[in-house]
């Protein structure tokens, strides 16, 4: 008899669940053992994250352990246990690791594979990978959860997902009981109670303050209404991708020379500056047309779809110039623009649509659909068409946790009809679903490709364009996720499974996206490989970090980004007062409700997982090992770099440095 040594390491979940009974099997290049019982006694040894050992005895050598099969037991109530690994030593001493990380659940037989890469091209267990991806296909299937939307995962709560992505216990999303908390928290209780009530005046505001202590913010309410700061917020706010280069000024914009020439301070003309490329534009034609939220009868709320010309000045700051709030076909009334120069609220009331117009769209279009929605077509993509064996699936995976279940979340709780979206904010209601299809039909893959999106918009060369540092610090966070292990283009293109991963995201979840978008349906070159896979890491990293976690910091003071508007934009000069503006900004209820929802979505979770951090050991090559190092140690020079630059700024820029970026969308 021959004694094969199996170490099986279980979850470190609080509760990583209770088996009764398994069999395993062990299999080997030269034959098949026995099946092997383990029972309720051997599972009793189990403890949080704990390695029980047990001996297997066969009558003859197996060969090298290429696989192991695992079968529970089926019983009258149900039980379920997370393997985090299983480890065999061979009587010659030879040991073979076995990744699982996933819930034995089913009372179908389970198929481990050693942890050594395997591509499609190169496997000879094709059969047991067919099976495995049959199997997740019924798993993880699609669904068009609202028209024109990328395609989601077909579950409609978290419980009817598939136990491996759903929550761990200790980390169960319930979006409402998180905002309310966080109302709590802030002490803004007493404001939801008061039903319609408006604030006295903008100081008033600072009532919902009192608990909060923060740096940014802080700053935000002491200098919101410089124009310096509302120009910054477009380089470095939370929402830094609506500024572009200006060569010719929209037909739809009526400003002109004569309007703008107190405000250029190099002492040229606005065609002189367009030349030059100092002027710059902010512009919210997506809202045009959208319907505002009226979910609420006692409220009447308003959208519009403003111009903003921002001027880099002498000082190289970014500030507006003229605001036009309006899209009429002819010129008149309708298209009035605000200028620095006009009375002090005409000016602030203008400034004040423009960032409730740039709060909406950064809600629904930059965080919702650009890093939300994308990053789950990509994970069901992955889940779909890449065998745990893949070394994509498993570069891919840490990049995927918990974003089909945060998704599921909103959609069951937030984004959905009557959710909480729809408490504080303009673009609720039908809205949500006007705003994201305009989105979709402009949607394009290079948009997501980060370098491609600052040369798109203009704003890629540092000389021209200083202090954005979004950009800066994008650019070097792009380049360090930039690498791959693939030999050869004739790699790529024989990898079937990379092709059907593709095709998916093509043809499925991004069937709604129009046929120019560019999505690729098939990847020729390494090089094509690994832009798209940066697009995939960047995205649910790093872009979702650097538009999420400032939420707070730059909404929490409700004039600098009001969540709706409750009286129509001026379409004259002179006609509006404090007391207008006042009516016009959110009232005491849905301030609380704003301010408790981006306090919610800018927290850091418990035992957040940071960019180049893999606690699960998914890949077992030594070489994998190396360049997971050469890629952390990049990761702390990036960081390092923007340390010692935040150190001279009056508000530092941190989303962006990785030791703030998690793997993943998971909030």
């Amino acid at each position: 008899m021959f004694t094969y040594k199996v170490s099986i390491t279980t979850g470190e979940q609080e509760y990583a669940g209770t088996v009764n009974k398994i069999h395993l099997t062990l299999v080997g290049t030269e034959r098949c053992g026995d099946r092997t019982l383990l029972d309720k006694s051997f599972f009793k040894r189990f403890g949080k994250g704990s390695v029980v050992s047990v001996d297997i005895k066969a009558k003859e050598l197996l060969g090298d352990i290429v696989l192991v099969k695992v079968e529970k037991e089926k019983i009258l109530i149900d039980d379920y246990w997370y393997c985090r690994s299983i480890s065999v030593t061979t009587p010659s001493g030879d040991c073979f690791e076995f990744p699982c990380y996933r819930w034995i659940a089913s009372e179908k037989e389970v198929i481990i594979r050693d942890g050594k890469d395997q591509l499609p091209q190169d496997d000879n267990l094709k059969e047991y990978r067919r099976m495995e991806l049959e199997s997740r296909q019924l798993l993880f299937r699609w669904k068009e959860w609202r028209s024109g939307f990328p395609l989601s995962i077909d579950a409609n709560s978290d419980t009817e997902l598939p136990l491996d992505i759903q929550f761990e216990a200790a980390k169960s999303v319930d979006f409402s009981l998180n905002f309310i908390k966080a109302i709590g928290n802030l002490g803004l209780n007493e404001f939801l109670k008061l039903f319609q009530s408006s604030w006295k005046d903008i100081a008033d505001f600072g009532k919902i303050f009192v608990k909060i202590k923060n740096t940014v913010s802080e700053y935000v309410m002491k200098n919101w209404n410089e124009d310096f700061l509302f120009g910054y917020q477009f380089l470095n706010g939370c929402n830094p991708v609506m500024i572009s280069k200006c060569w010719n000024l929209p037909n739809e914009f009526a400003v002109t020379q004569e309007m703008v020439k107190g405000s250029l301070d190099r002492g040229l003309t606005l065609q002189e500056e367009l030349k030059g490329g100092n002027i710059y534009i902010a512009d919210y034609a997506i809202l045009k047309g959208v319907h505002a939220n009226t979910t609420d009868p006692h409220t009447k709320q308003y959208l519009a779809a403003p111009f903003c010309l921002l001027y880099k000045n002498s000082q190289n700051e970014i500030v507006p110039i003229a605001i036009q709030l309006s899209r009429q076909t002819t010129a008149g009334a309708g298209n009035t623009v605000f200028l620095p120069s006009d009375n002090e609220y005409d000016w602030m009331l203008a400034k004040m649509w423009v960032k409730s117009s740039d709060f909406n769209v950064h809600q629904l279009v930059t965080h919702l659909l650009r890093t939300h929605l994308i990053s789950e077509v990509f994970a069901i993509a992955m889940y779909r068409q890449l065998a745990a064996v893949h070394p994509i699936y498993k570069l891919l995976i840490p990049h995927v946790r918990y974003t089909i279940a945060i998704n599921t979340a909103a959609r069951e709780k937030l984004i959905c009809e009557s959710g909480l979206f729809d408490k504080a904010n303009g673009t609720g209601g039908i809205a949500i679903v006007e705003v994201v299809q305009k989105a979709m039909r402009t949607l394009t893959y290079k948009s997501l490709c980060f370098p491609e999106a600052m040369k798109a918009r203009g704003v890629d060369n540092k000389e021209d364009l200083p202090n954005y540092y979004y950009r800066d610090d994008g650019m070097m966070v792009w380049e360090a996720i930039k690498r791959f292990y693939y030999s050869s283009d004739k790699t790529v293109q024989e990898d079937e499974e990379i092709q059907a991963f593709v095709q998916d995201v093509c043809f499925s979840g991004m069937k709604n996206s129009p046929k120019d978008c560019a999505f690729p349906n098939c990847l020729k070159t390494r090089e094509q490989l690994v832009e798209y896979l940066t697009v995939v890491i960047f995205t649910a990293s790093a872009q979702h970090a650097a538009v999420n976690f400032g939420q707070y910091d730059w909404f929490a003071w409700v004039p600098n980004c009001p969540s709706t508007m409750r009286k129509p934009p001026p379409t004259q000069k002179g006609q509006v007062d404090m007391k207008y503006i006042m009516e016009s900004l959110p009232d005491r209820t849905r301030s609380s409700w704003h301010l408790g929802a981006v306090w919610a979505l800018s927290q850091f979770q418990d035992e957040e997982v940071l960019l180049g951090v893999y606690p699960n050991k998914h890949f077992t090559e030594k070489s994998v090992t190396e360049a997971t190092k050469s890629f952390r140690k990049k990761l702390v020079e990036v960081t390092n770099i923007i340390k010692r630059r935040n150190e001279k700024l009056k508000v530092p820029y941190w989303y962006l440095s990785p030791d703030r970026i998690p793997n993943s969308v998971a909030i």
